[in-house]
Order: C-alpha cells, then structure tokens, then sequence
C-alpha cells in the first residue's frame, strides 16, 4: 500500500512539472522572459522532487533477499 501512495505522490509531482513547464512556454511566446524563466526553474525543481518520490519509494519499499 505504501508503494501505491508513493507512486501517487510522485505522478502528482510530474502532473504540476508539467503545468509549471506549460506556464513556462506560454510566458516565453508572450515574450516575457522573466516568466517563462521562473516557471521552468519551478519546473525543474518539480521535476526533481518527482524523481526523487518514485525512486525514494522504490528504494524502501523494495523486499530485502534472505540471508
């Protein structure tokens, strides 16, 4: 059950990268530089935060072998 919550956590993650990269692309073709800039920093903090919710999850939630 843990497993499935940390993989929700982190698609929620990627879900709002995804809306902050959109934001970021939309401010870059409406020529205002300083917002497409700070979206995609947003972004790929985002983005990061994503990476390390699935393999966070993954890491501890995996079974030790038997010694």
């Amino acid at each position: 059950m843990s497993r499935i919550f940390g993989f929700l956590v982190g698609a929620l993650w990627v879900v709002m990268a995804y809306g902050a990269f959109r934001r970021s692309m939309a401010g870059w073709a409406a020529d205002q530089t300083d917002i497409g800039f700070w979206w995609a920093v947003i972004g790929s903090l985002l983005a990061i935060a994503a990476t390390g919710a699935f393999i966070g999850t993954w890491l501890h939630t995996r079974r030790q072998a038997a010694r």
